[in-house]
């Protein structure tokens, strides 16, 4: 009993870094019907402003090294978000699907040179500023950081729900989100809001790398891309274009993951074990994709695809 709470512990945290990630994706999608595959490399690159910070500050109290090198990161990452939107994607709006998943594409490995041109391709080693205390819960343990990063991420997720569900802005994404030509005839500026979605699903991706590279004490310029499909996955699972279910399949995605690295791993006699965890998200996606494309939830809009 205490393995699987442990298990299911571990897949909480996981999950919800995962539907931090994801939602970046379906808001896009759900926006444009376009798969930001370069969204991974956003997380990366926060997680590496966050690591600069932190390493370069690490004198400050944590009170307000944290909050610093989280800004410094969200920062970057708005402005990168924005770009991407403004430089890459824009021109593009009514061009055939293809030629925008292939710019992500593009634009996904040429934030990954520049990562590794700016940081090198080393692994980078996130110093143990966070005061780590465990606590046992049925047996099982977590660390103050696995509340944390549960806590910050259910409050964030928490947040862009009210945001888009209580707000004036919320209001035009869902507008644009189900018919942009009407929603511009209403005095909706669709580029604003298209922009908009970009530098809010960038903003949470720097939260998540400086979660994800806190959570494994390591960064790397090549981490947003596995990342980046697990979190796809989950949007997915849950039903791309939809909120709810982003959250929905990175919380579920996580908690396989764990079980799966846990259990199918102990009965292969380690074969699946840790080490191939990462089979069990595309086995999900396969899955999903097979018996049902629309996800758990089901978005109208997973229909564009």
């Amino acid at each position: 009993m205490d393995i699987f709470v442990q298990q299911i512990i571990n897949g909480l945290v996981l999950g919800s870094i995962y539907a931090l990630v994801a939602l970046g994706y379906t808001m896009v999608y759900g926006i444009m019907g376009l798969i930001n595959f370069a969204h991974g490399e956003v997380v990366m690159i926060g997680a590496m402003v966050a690591l600069f910070f932190v390493k370069a500050f690490s004198g400050l109290p944590v009170v307000i090294l944290l909050p610093l090198a989280l800004a410094a990161a969200v920062c970057v990452c708005m402005a990168i978000g924005f770009s991407i939107e403004r430089i890459a994607y824009r021109p593009l709006r009514h061009a055939p699907k293809l030629a925008p998943l292939i710019t992500a594409i593009g634009i996904s490995i040429i934030l990954q040179h520049l990562a590794m041109l700016i940081w090198g391709r080393n692994y980078h080693a996130f110093p143990p500023v966070i005061p780590v205390s465990a606590h046992e819960i049925f047996g099982a343990t977590i660390t103050s950081l696995q509340v944390f990063i549960v806590l910050i991420a259910a409050a964030m997720m928490a947040g862009l729900t009210l945001l888009i569900q209580r707000t004036r802005l919320g209001r035009a994404m869902r507008a644009t989100s189900q018919n942009p030509a009407i929603a511009q005839l209403m005095g909706v500026n669709i580029n604003q809001i298209i922009s908009a979605t970009f530098v809010i699903g960038s903003a949470l991706a720097a939260v998540a790398g400086l979660m994800v590279s806190a959570n494994y004490s390591i960064a790397h310029y090549y981490m947003g891309f596995m990342l980046g499909l697990k979190a796809f996955t989950a949007a997915v699972l849950g039903g791309i274009g939809n909120l709810a279910g982003a959250m929905l399949g990175g919380i579920l995605l996580g908690i396989i993951e764990s079980l799966g690295a846990g259990y199918i791993g102990d009965l292969t006699g380690g074969f699946l074990g840790s080490h191939y965890q990462d089979i069990f998200a595309f086995f999900v996606l396969i899955g999903v994709l097979i018996f049902r494309p629309s996800g758990l939830i089901g978005e109208r809009v997973a229909e564009r695809a």
